[in-house]
């Protein structure tokens, strides 16, 4: 079991999901993926809903932010990125044309983070950890297993994300699609692709992969529970068997069972 107390910088450390309904939202995902979750005050009238699995934490969930809703930005899945220095980090994206959504800002004693949007208009977070590293449990299942952006300049993407973190990318091309898949310190943990025709006029995003035991078994049990699926469960050659699905609430997420050896 891949348990960790810390990430390297550069590495998708922590899914956080900001939903219009935190409730039903907690249902949904605590019986889809087998979470536990710990309510955590974060004010006079809200929580933070910390998903764990036997007591490792996997991610989290929160009211969206009312600014949010004014602007009509639907329920999603926000990725952060583990960074030494978010001040730092915020900088050099602002260099390389990234545009800062929010400034670095203190989260208590928790941790230090910004938020930001690549070149291409996706949307991600830096974290540098204070007393929350982050995810404490990665790549099994229940967990995080991937993170991937769909934008429709890869290569502009690929320039800011490679600068700005210091990942490699390796880009290939398996039954007629273009497929970038970017490694941290040696370590593969994400990918993107382009995105397609029917995706319509939706901005570019980041989507977290979740694991899953069986694949066919998460699909239906979203589809009961009253979720959305996109792409339903689909093989990936020597990669896994994988789903694209939204919550009741239209966040959108990913699972995979993997096709580990």
């Amino acid at each position: 079991m891949p348990e960790f107390s810390s990430h390297p910088s550069g590495t998708f450390c922590w899914p956080e999901l900001a939903t219009t309904d935190q409730k039903g939202a907690v249902a949904f995902y605590c019986a889809l993926l087998g979470w536990d979750v710990v309510e955590s005050p974060i004010g006079p009238n809200e929580t933070y809903s910390m998903f764990n699995i036997k007591g490792k934490s996997v991610g989290a969930a929160a009211s969206m932010r009312a600014e949010e809703r004014q602007h009509g930005v639907p329920a999603h899945w926000n990725s952060y990125i583990a960074v030494a220095n978010a001040d730092d980090a915020v900088k050099k994206a602002q260099a390389l044309s990234g545009k800062i959504l929010s400034p670095a800002f203190d989260v208590m004693d928790v941790g230090r983070m910004a938020v930001l949007q690549d070149p291409t208009g996706a949307t991600f977070c830096v974290w540098q950890a204070g007393r929350h590293f982050g995810a404490a449990l990665l790549r099994e299942p229940g967990a995080l297993g991937w993170t991937e952006l769909a934008t429709r300049d890869t290569k502009a993407a690929e320039k800011f994300y490679t600068s700005l973190f210091g990942w490699t990318a390796k880009t290939g091309t398996d039954a007629g699609m273009e497929y970038t898949e970017f490694s941290n310190q040696g370590a593969s943990q994400a990918g993107m692709m382009p995105m397609m025709p029917q995706m319509g006029n939706a901005p570019p995003y980041w989507m977290p992969y979740f694991e899953v035991a069986d694949c066919d078994a998460a699909v239906a049990k979203a589809k009961e529970l009253g979720g959305r699926i996109y792409v339903t469960a689909t093989d990936i050659p020597k990669v896994g068997r994988f789903a694209v699905l939204a919550d009741h609430q239209g966040a959108t997420f990913a699972v995979i069972k993997m096709a580990r050896a």
